[in-house]
């Protein structure tokens, strides 16, 4: 087996990458994939695919799709990039021998305007932003894609990360962007209410959830062009109110907490349980206690702020 995780440079993308490493060999392109340039980062994309296959000959190989730097508020214009990137990456992986594509989606863009939770697989989407219906639309991209070579696909529907390594130039990452304010003895305004319930899940044990799932599709040895949808989460829920009073109980003071208002508030639901039911063997394992995962990210941006970076 041969693995190319696109992304590899981001909080998921190198969890991933450290996971799949384990198994199989990992490669990449000799070139960084040139994000900022869409015209030379589709090139690159697409080139890379056929590289990766023609290394992998007759060899077994597989995808990760980790990238992306879009978020709930993010523009259309920078959404349909990332889709042209996705398709120039699947348009390369088009071969002779089919291989195996995993999908980082979102479960919390994907489920934002649901009934009913906790969300499952079986739960139909209802996204309630332009990043959602962007997800729904990756999703059924991949999916033409396994219909059309035979390749196996697994798509991650995954729960709020967190962890050392997360971007701080984006607003997302409620626990991290607190910790850092909390390092920066600055106020963070949060936008949502306090009882705003999510399930949060510490990055290194997504990328092993990720190297799980597709490793039990290779041993399932299911028919070219299965795609597998399943849910990526902790399965415990936490509201706002709950995280703050963890990190109080870790920093010995309280967190400088500023509640205000914005539109982007009406694009968060107030509920997102998940519940995964596929494959829900791969769920039964230890996982990441949030006052050790708050920690070592705590731990981590200690180290960027002694650098001068935070």
């Amino acid at each position: 087996m041969i693995s190319w995780v696109v992304g590899a440079g981001g909080l998921l993308g190198g969890c991933v990458a450290r996971a799949l490493e384990r198994d199989s060999p990992l490669w990449a392109p000799a070139a960084p994939i040139a994000w900022s340039d869409p015209g030379q980062a589709v090139d690159q994309l697409r080139g890379g695919a056929q590289e990766l296959l023609a290394v992998a000959g007759d060899r077994p190989w597989q995808v990760a799709w980790c990238a992306g730097a879009g978020v709930t508020a993010s523009g259309r214009d920078h959404l349909d990039r990332e889709l042209q990137y996705l398709d120039a990456l699947l348009d390369g992986l088009r071969g002779p021998r089919p291989g195996t594509f995993f999908l980082a989606s979102s479960a919390g863009a994907l489920y934002a305007g649901a009934q009913a939770p906790p969300f499952d697989e079986h739960t139909p989407v209802a996204p309630i932003s332009e990043y959602g219906w962007v997800k729904v639309e990756m999703e059924s991209r991949t999916r033409t894609w396994a219909a059309e070579t035979g390749g196996r696909v697994v798509v991650g529907r995954i729960a709020n990360l967190y962890g050392p390594g997360q971007g701080l130039e984006k607003p997302q990452g409620l626990i991290s962007q607190i910790i850092r304010a909390h390092l920066l003895r600055t106020p963070i305004s949060i936008y949502v209410p306090l009882d705003t319930m999510r399930d949060y899940l510490y990055a290194p044990d997504c990328g092993e959830l990720v190297r799980d799932v597709l490793r039990r599709l290779h041993e399932e040895d299911l028919p070219a062009g299965t795609v597998v949808t399943k849910i990526l989460a902790s399965h415990q829920h936490l509201t706002v109110g709950r995280i703050l009073a963890e990190l109080r109980r870790m920093f010995k003071r309280s967190p400088q907490v500023v509640l205000g208002s914005s539109p982007q508030a009406a694009l968060q639901a107030r509920d997102l349980r998940l519940r995964s039911r596929v494959w829900p063997e791969l769920d039964r394992r230890q996982l990441t206690p949030l006052g050790v995962g708050a920690l070592a990210t705590t731990a981590h941006l200690r180290a960027v702020q002694r650098a001068g970076r935070l």
